[in-house]
């Protein structure tokens, strides 16, 4: 019986074969890493990596940025003058007006009886001033004969003198009234898109309000928040596009570039002026892409950079062949080259390998790969 329990069991000389077969297997299986040569006794292996040098070079930049649309120059229509009711209001919010187009009719009908008076007093002064010049003259024949005094002449004069200043006093006074009622009739002063109506009609309008906005010429333009570090590389006269997820794209150009930089966002503004109105409207939030030509930066290949927490970098190799873990912005990505702010020119970045590195990790420099410069593209 224990004869046959035995003859079951395998001897030990299988069991350390079998052992032995499984091991090399599972060594077999494992993770393939990069080359790390052996460290003297005591020390950490030092991994195989290939490295590139920080290069300045022109590259192709494009600046994204983001804000709100709003008018090139935004100007309102008021109430020159006030008690007045507003017996037709003519245009509409979105609606584009022309120069000179008659917006609000108020009711002038007071004014308009009180210019008709104010011309009767101007023709009766006319003719006051009229017997009072003849008069003047009668005066100095007579006074030339001898038949009239001096002090009759001077009498004459002031006369005549007193019937020009009424009929300068009417003049002035039938022009007021004139104007009053040319402000009855509120015209668009500049043509362009029509963004808001405060005006009813029926409603007594008071000398001053504000009745209308209009943008000017419909010109919109977008005020683009750019980051600081993107902003001395932005122009004005640079071609852009604006887009929309709801309304679409437009072309644009970069208007003009403000100097000031908020404190707190570290954002500044360049202005980006639409090519047309399109269905953008003030107000909207957009994005644009501001084209900002070859221009000189920090490159190296785009292998090198690694993302940890969600932000870019890259290990540069200090002189003792150890790695240094540092934090980039990236400003541009062509082919395979990345522009880069952060880094020094002639500085060493780990190219391959870099993904198996940890701060202050040592280093061997293997072959150096070569990066492959794009073909711009043609503009």
């Amino acid at each position: 019986m224990l004869n046959r329990i035995a003859g079951r069991r395998p001897s030990v000389s299988a069991l350390v074969l079998i052992l032995g077969v499984s091991a090399i297997a599972l060594a077999g299986c494992g993770d393939k890493k990069p080359k790390k040569v052996k460290a003297a006794e005591g020390g950490t292996a030092a991994q195989t990596v290939s490295v590139a040098q920080v290069v300045s070079a022109p590259i192709a930049r494009q600046i994204n940025a983001s804000g709100t649309i709003s008018p090139w120059e935004e100007v309102p229509v008021g109430a020159e003058t006030g008690g007045l009711t507003a017996l037709a209001v003519n245009a509409e919010e979105g609606q584009v007006v022309k120069a000179g187009q008659v917006l609000v009719k108020l009711n002038d009908t007071l004014i308009a009886a009180q210019l008709r008076q104010q011309e009767a007093s101007v023709a009766a002064a006319k003719a006051t001033l009229a017997e009072a010049r003849a008069s003047l003259n009668r005066s100095r024949e007579l006074n030339a004969k001898g038949y009239l005094s001096q002090a009759g002449l001077d009498t004459a004069t002031a006369k005549e003198g007193s019937a020009a200043a009424n009929l300068a006093a009417a003049e002035a006074a039938r022009g007021e009234t004139a104007a009053h009622l040319a402000q009855a009739t509120i015209r668009a002063p500049v043509g362009g898109l029509i963004s808001r109506r405060s005006v009813h009609k029926g409603q007594i309008v008071t000398a001053g309000s504000e009745l209308f906005r209009i943008v000017r010429d419909s010109r919109l333009e977008l005020n683009a928040e750019i980051p600081e570090t993107d902003l001395s590389a932005v122009k004005a006269g640079m071609p852009a596009k604006v887009y929309s997820e709801k309304v679409g794209q437009m072309s644009g150009r970069v208007r003009i570039v403000t100097s000031e930089v908020n404190p707190s966002s570290r954002l500044g503004m360049a202005r980006v002026a639409l090519t047309a109105m399109g269905a953008f409207r003030p107000g909207m939030f957009a994005r644009a892409t501001i084209d900002a030509g070859d221009q000189p930066a920090l490159v190296v290949p785009s292998a090198a950079v690694l993302y940890r927490e969600n932000r870019p970098g890259v290990f540069v190799v200090d002189a003792g062949k150890k790695v240094h873990f540092r934090r980039i912005d990236v400003l541009a990505t062509t082919g395979d080259r990345v522009a880069a702010a952060g880094l020094n020119p002639g500085e060493t970045v780990v190219v391959d390998g870099a993904g198996f590195l940890g701060e202050g990790d040592p280093v061997r420099v293997g072959a150096t790969p070569r990066v492959q410069t794009p073909a711009q593209p043609a503009r």
